[in-house]
């Protein structure tokens, strides 16, 4: 055997391991429905992300958010809430914060466009620990804000997964 086709086989053995074992890179969602109405407050920034991350994942699927197209959807996703919250952890002596707990609930429900619920009421929470100091806040302020669009993407792809196994 040469050099070369020793090199070619030893590259191609863990593509024909990951293949064996049933791995694949997780694709576009394929969806059961056609159209998809997004309820929630103009003001909302995961339901923007949710629209922007639908409309460019490839997928048929056309997201509506007029109310005027209310009738033309075939399900409709309800963002019952949308919370961020700012718990302290951790204090020192002097009962100053030294870190915090940043927590993102969305609640959710999924229905026809008949009324039917096909997914109930459901929470889906992120939450991130980050330390504090009074002295740099402006840049804990920036962590933060990073955090928080984090997690809110975290949410939206659970979001995804959630709708691509709703069945009309």
């Amino acid at each position: 055997m040469t050099m070369m086709n020793k090199r070619t086989l030893l590259l191609l053995a863990p593509a024909a391991l990951l293949t064996a074992c049933g791995f694949r890179l997780r694709g576009v969602p394929e969806f059961t429905f056609d159209t998809l109405f997004i309820a929630a407050p103009p003001s909302s920034t995961l339901a923007r992300e949710l629209q922007r991350t639908l409309d460019g994942s490839g997928s048929k699927l056309t997201v509506l958010r007029d109310m005027a197209d209310l009738p033309k959807a075939q399900v409709g996703l309800e963002l019952l809430s949308e919370q961020r919250e700012r718990v302290v952890v951790g204090q020192n002596a002097s009962g100053q914060v030294r870190e915090l707990q940043l927590r993102l609930r969305v609640k959710f429900r999924v229905r026809s466009s008949t009324g039917a619920e096909l997914l109930p009421e459901t929470e889906l929470l992120q939450q991130r620990d980050i330390s504090y100091n009074e002295t740099i806040a402006l840049a804990k302020e920036a962590e933060e804000a990073l955090l928080y669009r984090n997690m809110q993407t975290d949410i939206v792809q659970q979001l995804l997964r959630r709708l691509a196994v709703v069945k009309r």
